[in-house]
Formats: C-alpha cells, structure tokens, sequence
C-alpha cells in the first residue's frame, strides 16, 4: 500500500470540522473534490472513515483510531514550520479572525490594510459573522466584539474608542408619530428590531445616572443586520438603534433625528479578544505586536 503523509492531510480537515463544506473552504477545494479525496483514501485503507448523511458526518470508530493518531503529528509539522520563523527576516503563515459585522468595517479593515503592508507575507482571513462563535473550537486566533459580549476568561485589546449607539428616525417619521421622551416610550413606536443569526433578539439598552434599562421593542421588521436596520430607518419604516458612527452622517445632514441621547452614554469599544494560549504562532505574535503599535 503507497500512501504518503499529504493523503491524509484532507481527512484531518474534515475531521475537524466535521464537515466537507467547511473543510473545502479551508482548504480552497469544491466540497466534491474533497469528498473524492476522502473516498480514494477509504479505498486504499480498505476501511470507512466516515458516516455520512445528508445533515452530518462523523467519524467511525476506524476514523476516530486514525484521527487520534495522526492529527498530533500534522499538529508537530505545522508548530515545526512556524519555528522557521525565527529564521527568516519577517514572518509567514495565516491568521483567522472572526468579527462582527460593524466592528469588521469600522476597526477591523483599517487595522488590516496596515498590518497586510508591513507583513506581506502573512496572509489574514476574516469571518464577518454576528453569531457569537466560540473562536475556541472553530480553531481561529481570535474574535472581534463589543466588549460587553466577550466571555471573561479571554484575553481582550481594545481596537478603538468607546462607542455610542443611537435611536434614530426621519423628521418624517417624528413629525407623524411624535418623538419618545423616555425608553419605555418606545414600546408605543415602530421599532426596526435587530436579532442575532441565532434568534436571539437584541436588546436596546439605556443607561441614565444609575438607572439602567432594557427595552423589549415591537415592530413591522426585523433585521439581522444594522446596515439595514439604518437603510429601513431612512426610508421611513421606523426608529433603528445602531451604533452612532454608522447614522451620523444623516444626522448631520438632516435626512435622520436622534432621540433619548442623554440616555446613551459611551461604552467600552470593540476588542480583539482570544485564548491564552502558551504558543501562538509567529505570524499572530506579530499581529498582537503591531496592534500596540498602532493603536
């Protein structure tokens, strides 16, 4: 039997993800091709590696065998190539980084173009993502959140200044239904509502002195991103609740109102959170230097 140690790099990816889909976006190859390489594999081993249905896949017990004994070892070859770092004059290799939508756009892709200019050679991949994802087990190096949002036992670097968020709506719209006074008058609003790709709804939240607030609010939509929760707002469907970066440019032209400002005070920024891990590769090291730099 001729088998090399590449034969089996395919099947470790889709070990891990449990997933061909996913494994062939890692790998740059269509889901087929890799599933051809799977099944190829399977029949020089002569044994399955794999249960497949049309919602999962798993590892047989063969597969489990397998895994167990060969992933420490293509873990032991890529920590050997990253040490080669230390031989060359900057570094290579890959950084994946997860990020919500807005913190992407407005912190993220600036801090990017910078970095990508002075290491070349690294490439960084994002996923623009509103779920919370556990960075963690999707193996990635690290997340980008509001810092209210990321879990205590990760490490967290501020990425930008604090943040505002904003009620927001045309003159159109106050003119016809009136302004709120206080949070609570917001139930009495069409209100554009914004909930997670997990179905969790997003609370709007407001904070005066030592009052704090959470209101549950109604309306015609629902969105599961403020780009389009601030595009609703200016065609008049509502009030939005978005950070307030995003609106401000309608607001200083007019075309959108504020209201409740006194209730929405500054909040700690987005973050680039991740583990704390004893050996983060050398081209994410490089990362986490450069972002002290540049901040």
């Amino acid at each position: 039997m001729s088998i090399k140690l590449v034969d089996f790099s395919y099947f470790v990816i889709v070990a891990k993800y449990r997933s061909f889909r996913q494994a062939s976006e890692d790998i740059g190859l269509t889901p087929s091709a890799v599933s051809h390489s799977i099944r190829q594999l399977e029949e020089r081993l002569k044994v399955r590696l794999f249960n497949r249905t049309t919602r999962s896949v798993s590892l047989t017990e063969a597969g489990r065998k397998l895994y167990d004994k060969v992933a420490p070892a293509f873990d032991d070859i890529s920590l050997t190539l990253d040490e080669l770092n230390l031989y060359r004059d900057t570094p290579m290799g890959v950084i994946r980084l997860n990020a919500v939508r807005q913190g992407g756009r407005l912190q993220l892709a600036p801090l990017i173009a910078d970095f990508t200019r002075q290491y070349p050679d690294i490439q960084v991949e994002v996923q623009m993502d509103d779920r919370l994802v556990d960075i963690v087990k999707a193996q990635l190096d690290a997340g980008v959140r509001l810092n209210r949002v990321i879990e205590k036992d990760m490490k967290a670097i501020p990425l930008g200044p604090p943040v505002r968020y904003a009620v927001v709506a045309t003159p159109e719209y106050f003119a016809l239904h009136g302004s709120p006074t206080e949070p609570q008058g917001l139930t009495q609003h069409q209100c554009i509502q914004f909930r997670y790709p997990s179905g969790k709804a997003f609370g709007w939240y407001f904070e005066q002195a030592s009052q704090r607030e959470e209101v549950v609010v109604r309306g015609p939509v629902v969105v599961d991103d403020l780009d389009i929760a601030l595009d609703m707002a200016l065609n008049g469907v509502g009030l939005a609740y978005v950070l307030r970066e995003m609106a401000e440019p309608y607001l200083k032209s007019g075309k959108l109102i504020s209201v409740l400002d006194d209730w929405l005070p500054e909040l700690p920024g987005f973050h680039l959170y991740f583990p704390n891990r004893k050996h983060p590769s050398a081209a994410f090291r490089a990362f986490l230097d450069f972002l002290k730099t540049w901040q």
